[in-house]
């Protein structure tokens, strides 16, 4: 029987000459896309907000929330009030304390009491998110609370420095209402409300700068939220004489609260805080905003909004 022979293809010569001196082909370059599909680029403009700055980069796609029990201020009412001459009084020590109801184009100011720190949701965790607030609010009743003092707190970047009214009634059923949010921060990967928290409202604020010959503070400690930045605790110099200093810039950063103004605004204000004109309020609903969005719902479910 007669094998076949293994056939075996040799390039000539000609060939291999020829394939050699023919150029690859050349890379075609992708059109650029047009700017209409692009989008613009996103730049923070600390000048449009007050010398405030953005300390979480924006990112597409990305939604900044914030779970917080609002306290309407009626501009007629004792509490809105009192807080304008509080904040008058502050400005006597602190020129550039701001508020947080001038610059806003709401016809009524309300204060906020955060349950959360900010939250960074993609699109898909959106309404998880408002469906599990509005059950939580579902589970629960409405309750009085009231105001205890005037503190300082700084948010966790040490960028913003508070005036803030403290919770005194109400403390325990916040903290259920914040341990209540834990199991869906942690799914969502976010940061869960402070161990300890200190639940207030903030009402004033100043942008807060490293003074030239000191460090910054090291012995702040995270405390609770308010509005984007969040509010965490007082800054206690080791300078007596820092707070009066100025960090030169556009907007005017001190490196603390003169040592001498809380007490001054407790002694003055804390009878009016805490006495039977303004001692008070209900919570009767929770609220969460998601990028501009703000949804809210009553205590025990009986409305949504």
């Amino acid at each position: 029987m007669k094998r076949d022979s293994a056939l075996v293809a040799y390039s000539s010569s000609d060939e291999s000459e020829s394939d050699s001196l023919t150029p690859p082909p050349k890379k075609r370059k992708l059109p650029v896309l047009s700017a209409t599909l692009v989008g613009p680029l996103h730049v923070d403009d600390p000048s449009l907000h007050q010398g405030r700055t953005r300390t979480t980069p924006h990112i597409d796609g990305q939604f900044a929330a914030h779970i917080y029990i609002s306290v309407p201020l009626d501009r007629d009412s004792t509490l809105f009030k009192l807080l304008c001459k509080i904040l008058e009084s502050a400005k006597t020590m602190t020129p550039t304390l701001h508020n947080f109801w001038s610059a806003s184009k709401d016809n009524e100011p309300e204060l906020h009491i955060s349950l959360s720190r900010p939250i960074y949701l993609r699109a898909h965790q959106r309404e998880d998110l408002k469906r599990t607030v509005k059950l939580i609010a579902e589970k629960t009743r409405p309750f009085t609370a009231s105001f205890a003092r005037i503190s300082e707190l700084v948010n966790d970047e040490a960028t913003r420095i508070f005036l803030a009214l403290e919770i005194g009634a109400g403390h325990h059923e916040l903290t259920t209402l914040t341990t209540s949010l834990m199991p869906t921060l942690r799914a969502v990967r976010q940061q869960e409300f402070y161990a300890s928290p200190r639940f207030h409202a903030s009402f004033g604020w100043a942008l807060l700068g490293r003074h030239a010959s000191s460090p910054n503070p090291d012995n702040a400690t995270n405390s609770n939220a308010d509005r984007p930045p969040i509010a965490s605790t007082s800054i206690k110099s080791d300078s007596s004489n820092s707070s009066a200093s100025l960090v030169p810039d556009e907007h005017p950063k001190i490196t603390e609260f003169p040592p001498a103004l809380l007490p001054t605004l407790n002694e003055q204000y804390g009878p009016s805080l805490t006495g039977s004109t303004a001692k008070s309020f209900d919570i009767s609903e929770i609220s969460i905003k998601i990028g501009k969005e703000v949804s809210r719902w009553c205590l025990n479910g009986t409305c949504s909004a």
